[in-house]
């Protein structure tokens, strides 16, 4: 099976020396993704607009995967601040309202404290 590794450019994936994605076989495993917006390395102080932009990230890296969020089969949400899940929700629903991966969430303290979620998953291509 090749092994394909994904960057997203994110001055972190060289500094602490991992990938944003690596792609095996059918399998696809996408590094934890924060809300930063990659083309500015800005992030909005805001965990409904960063849960949002964790979306866009993981969506803009399954693509590079020839993957779409259909394919996720597995994701973890890790937040600083677990009261702040609940916001979370809507958005969380509008992306995976009929995919329904297996899911589960954790509270702990991240890289960056301008980040208020990370969001991991596992895709496997159908």
């Amino acid at each position: 099976m090749k092994r394909k590794l994904i960057t997203s450019g994110s001055s972190f994936e060289e500094e602490i020396g991992y990938s944003r994605a690596v792609v095996q076989g059918d399998w696809i495993f996408v590094s934890g993704t924060t809300g930063f917006d990659y083309d500015t390395m800005t992030i909005i102080d805001d965990v409904v607009a960063q849960t949002d932009q964790c979306f866009k990230n993981i969506i803009s890296v399954l693509q590079e995967a020839d993957a779409t969020l259909k394919d996720v089969v597995r994701v973890t949400y890790i937040l600083p601040d677990a009261t702040e899940f609940k916001l979370c929700w809507p958005v969380l629903k509008e992306y995976f309202g009929t995919i329904k991966p297996a899911a589960t969430m954790f509270s702990a303290e991240l890289a960056d404290s301008r980040m208020k979620i990370e969001i991991q998953v596992t895709a496997l291509k159908s």
